[in-house]
């Protein structure tokens, strides 16, 4: 997990996505739920909060999304 810091001088916890299979065949939800990350091409990396909510949405489709160290 890497660490930034905001402006307000706090360490924020990150976590880099990645979308490594196509979403060809999958559940609408599971599309929806990709694009809702911010991926928009496959094999793209994306840095987001590393929160519950994320790591949850991550979760729903290991099947399509990986977590980067």
């Amino acid at each position: 997990m890497a660490k930034t810091k905001s402006k307000a001088g706090k360490s924020k916890s990150t976590i880099k996505v990645q979308w490594y299979r196509s979403t060809i065949a999958t559940p609408k939800t599971h599309k929806e739920l990709v694009r809702s990350l911010g991926l928009t091409k496959l094999n793209q990396i994306v840095e987001r909060p590393d929160s519950a909510s994320t790591r949850g949405m991550v979760k729903k489709v290991p099947h399509l999304l990986r977590i980067v160290e």
